[in-house]
């Protein structure tokens, strides 16, 4: 099997997963929650997005990794991984926690949506080899974050529940 079909293959069997996990564990969890709380639970994960760093470190990427790929991949993941921390940092005041949900949201849909893009302008799956360590991120990690950020998206168009609102009203 060629190496693109290789990395193709895992890339899609790796949402396949996590579209399951998501839909069994994740997706009723994060709906019995406030929706402040599973957004929070979201930005938590999103904000070890500090880690696409790793596409720019000599030694642990191959020196052919292509330079349009990694340093876009590395900063917007970086750049989306602050706002997910300054949404946890945030979040008792509200409307700068909103604001920072819906930053690192759109910022992280956009950098993933713009590296797939830029992967495959690069001829990345036929060289995925080059990504070394960092191979499970995309294949993986990457997944994960899509799904979360759909999730969230869907979290922040819908309205909040009653119980939530009179809660947040007694409170």
């Amino acid at each position: 099997m060629l190496p693109a079909a290789i990395f193709l293959t895992q890339m899609i069997l790796g949402y396949v997963a996590w579209l399951l996990c998501f839909r069994a564990y994740l997706w009723p969890w994060l709906r019995s929650m406030e929706r402040i709380d599973a957004l929070r639970a979201i930005a938590t994960l999103h904000s070890f997005r500090f880690f696409g760093l790793v596409f720019i470190m000599p030694g642990v990427v191959g020196p052919h990794l292509p330079a349009s790929f990694a340093g876009f991949a590395a900063y917007a993941d970086l750049a989306t991984g602050v706002l997910a921390l300054l949404a946890l940092m945030t979040v008792r005041m509200r409307p700068m926690f909103w604001t920072c949900v819906v930053a690192f949201n759109a910022v992280g849909m956009a950098d993933l949506l713009l590296d797939y893009y830029h992967a495959v302008q690069a001829g990345l799956p036929a060289t995925a080899g080059e990504l070394g360590a960092a191979y499970a991120i995309p294949v993986i990690y990457v997944p994960l974050l899509m799904i979360t950020h759909v999730a969230a998206f869907y979290l922040l168009l819908r309205a909040p529940a009653p119980q939530a609102s009179v809660r947040a009203a007694a409170a």
